[in-house]
């Protein structure tokens, strides 16, 4: 009889343990709303409303308007450095109101994402992979009393449904059903290929107060050329394929190694080839911004 209390106990400290993966209490928001008005506002308050103990953060609200790209590649940079079990809740939704499905992706590492699927989930899916994916079922996640509002799913459904995951009130399970992983919504862009001796990749973002340009290829990749510092690096910049920029610049590991106003190569702080002017802004001097619609290609001599 001992024993077999026992085992029920393990039992149920590993079933313990496996629902607080999703009750960390922590969200993090996400938007392109901006922070000029009350809605980032009302998101918390809704979230705080489901439970006081939640801690709410901020991972940006300054998403360009409608920019999903940006939305995918932010999470992407940022969820790894948070806590397993923490729900962010992604809300650049231009599509609000129409047929597109409002999920909550958990990925493989255990993070949980509240968000239209509308090609947000692109990056995450790649790099982190997919547990599961869940459509929230808004007969049961939905705030109480807003089914008269259409347009504004980030406060009513996603921070709602976040918190309610977040705190414990329901398990990922009771989000709502399982959709096949392969029907995620996923935008097309150049992923970073060796061929030959010339890498390709895109350009997912750019470090908006320097201007520095950041790609995606990474530097285990870029290693793979046998680059040195002082190298030359030629690189070649489209947009939509067609040539926006060539030139030349040294591989370089600090902006100072390059007289003011000159380029450079570097890799940036995470770990990816990137390309700046020392104390100048390499993006707008040569007309760059990012997007799925960039690509670049990097050579060596």
């Amino acid at each position: 009889m001992k024993k077999n209390l026992q085992t029920i106990a393990f039992l149920l400290l590993l079933l313990s343990a496996k629902l607080s993966i999703a009750q960390n209490k922590m969200v993090v928001y996400q938007t392109d709303f901006g922070l000029k008005d009350g809605a980032v506002s009302e998101m918390k308050g809704v979230a705080m409303e489901v439970s006081s103990d939640l801690k709410l953060f901020d991972l940006t609200h300054e998403i360009p308007a409608y920019n999903i790209w940006e939305a995918a590649y932010r999470l992407e940079q940022t969820i790894r450095y948070w806590p397993v079990g923490t729900v962010f809740v992604s809300v650049v939704d231009p599509g609000v109101g129409t047929s597109r499905k409002s999920v909550v992706l958990k990925t493989k590492s255990g993070h949980f994402i509240v968000t239209p699927d509308n090609g947000t989930l692109t990056l995450i899916a790649q790099s982190l992979g997919i547990d599961q994916i869940r459509q929230i079922d808004e007969s049961v996640n939905r705030r109480k009393d807003s089914q008269k509002s259409y347009t504004f799913h980030g406060r009513d459904v996603y921070s709602y449904t976040a918190a309610r995951l977040a705190s414990g009130v329901i398990s990922f399970e009771q989000v709502g059903p399982l959709l096949p992983k392969q029907e995620v919504v996923s935008l097309s862009y150049q992923k970073a290929e060796l061929t030959g001796n010339v890498i390709k990749g895109n350009i997912p973002a750019l470090d908006v107060q320097y201007g520095n340009v950041w790609t995606n290829i990474p530097d285990t990749l870029f290693n793979q050329l046998k680059p040195k510092f002082g190298d030359i690096v030629h690189v070649n910049i489209f947009y939509k394929n067609k040539p926006v920029y060539q030139g030349s610049m040294p591989y370089s590991q600090t902006f100072g190694e390059v007289a003011e106003g000159k380029p450079l190569a570097y890799i940036n702080s995470l770990l990816q080839v990137s390309f700046a002017l020392n104390q100048g802004d390499f993006a707008r001097e040569n007309h760059i911004t990012s997007g799925s619609d960039w690509s670049v290609e990097v050579r060596l001599n």
